[in-house]
């Protein structure tokens, strides 16, 4: 699969993971085709698709919490209005 291909397919994933948990994709489609593009090239040196906007130390148990979408990103929306890369939004 090409890369813009698997930019579209996650960008419907995480935007219907969105709709069922209450919140949006970001609207702009430019922060989101960053982010996700991020998320690849995370999973390519990384092996898995860590937050772009959180640091992968190494350590598999705590890196695991930053594997998107992450554990903070629903309080993050609740009290910010988004989450804190900004792929989520209220």
């Amino acid at each position: 699969m090409e890369n813009k291909e698997k930019v579209e397919q996650l960008k419907k994933e995480y935007a219907e993971y969105a709709k069922k948990s209450g919140f949006n994709l970001n609207p702009d489609e430019k922060t989101v085709e960053r982010i996700i593009d991020g998320l690849l090239k995370n999973e390519g040196k990384f092996g898995a698709k860590y937050c772009p906007c959180r640091r992968v130390t190494g350590d598999k148990a705590e890196d695991a919490k930053k594997i998107c979408p992450c554990i903070w990103h629903k309080d993050e929306i609740k009290n910010d209005g988004h989450c804190f890369c900004r792929l989520y939004v209220k």
